[in-house]
């Protein structure tokens, strides 16, 4: 392995990652696919600040200029929320992207990549793909799982997406040996709504004890990561079976108009902010925020370990 040559880290990342200091992993596809500009940018700055606000440095990662970057550049962050001709990358495009020195946001599955290989344990993001709906037919299954299941990062998240098959993706995870631990929780989280009819696998009363639970999965050689369900503050949840006829709609939009593969999410959550005229897509910031700061809790925990 020749990492030197392609991962490049923040003298500030590296200083805290050598010196044991807590650091949150950011995803940059929820910037360059997931959010118009400049509203991305303002979400950008304020889920650093949320993060460095709990005690912990927040490494927004990217794929730029034949480098896997740990931590941008207030530049790199701009190129990277105007979007323009960056793609979305996930483990197989990774290769491809930095030998041909293209632009490329990170997705749940890249992230966690480039974070284990720059030795950082916890990841903030909004919701983590999964086993789409139809996808006993379609084979649809996003490559976060496979992820989760090898990759040893803790991941919050507002549960799974909820445009997905949450049961399937639940029975995956189980398959796959990931645990899938509640923040204060029972229940699993279906991203805009704090429940999903699922449950999670353990209830995790603090920050202290999943802190404790992940190092102790590593310190037993147990690989893989662990999904950290963070539900979505009350105050800006969605009521469940009003998003189960938005996302319907959108998925018949989706299947109307060709739309496939890792296109899917894009359209959908585009959609999704359409149909309810923004106010999903105030949710999804507010999740995101939520899940930083709880990652940021976490990350500080393991420090202390």
């Amino acid at each position: 392995m020749n990492l030197e040559k392609y991962l490049s880290i923040t003298p500030e990342i590296a200083e805290a990652i050598k010196s044991g200091k807590p650091v949150v992993a950011l995803e940059s596809t929820i910037l360059s696919h997931g959010m118009p500009y400049p509203e991305n940018v303002e979400f950008a700055h304020k889920v650093e600040e949320i993060v460095r606000g709990e005690g912990a440095i927040p490494a927004t990662t990217a794929i730029l200029n034949g480098q896997l970057k740990v931590g941008l550049t207030a530049e790199e962050l701009e190129l990277m929320c105007k979007g323009e001709g960056v793609g979305k990358v996930s483990r197989r495009d990774v290769a491809t992207y930095v030998a041909a020195g293209l632009p490329g946001a990170t997705t749940v599955a890249t992230t966690m990549m480039i974070a284990a290989m720059a030795g950082i344990k916890i990841f903030a993001t909004g919701g983590i793909g999964g086993v789409h709906r139809g996808a006993e037919t379609t084979m649809d299954i996003s490559a976060d799982l496979q992820e989760l299941a090898n990759t040893p990062v803790g991941v919050v998240c507002a549960g799974a997406k909820s445009l997905l098959d949450i049961g399937l993706t639940l029975e995956y995870l189980e398959t796959m040996g990931v645990p899938v631990l509640g923040m204060d929780t029972n229940d699993f989280p279906a991203f805009y709504c704090r429940k999903s009819g699922f449950g999670v696998d353990f209830n995790v009363e603090s920050p202290e004890l999943c802190a404790k639970i992940l190092a102790t999965k590593w310190d037993l050689g147990l690989k893989g990561g662990a999904v950290i369900a963070n539900p979505i503050p009350v105050e800006w949840e969605l009521d469940f079976d009003e998003m189960e006829a938005v996302i319907n709609k959108a998925l018949e939009l989706a299947k109307e108009q060709g739309i496939k593969g890792k296109a899917t999410t894009p359209f959908l959550l585009s959609h999704i902010k359409e149909i309810t005229k923004g106010v999903a897509f105030a949710s999804n910031k507010e999740l995101a925020y939520n899940n930083a700061r709880m990652a940021a809790k976490i990350a500080v925990e393991m420090a202390k370990l």
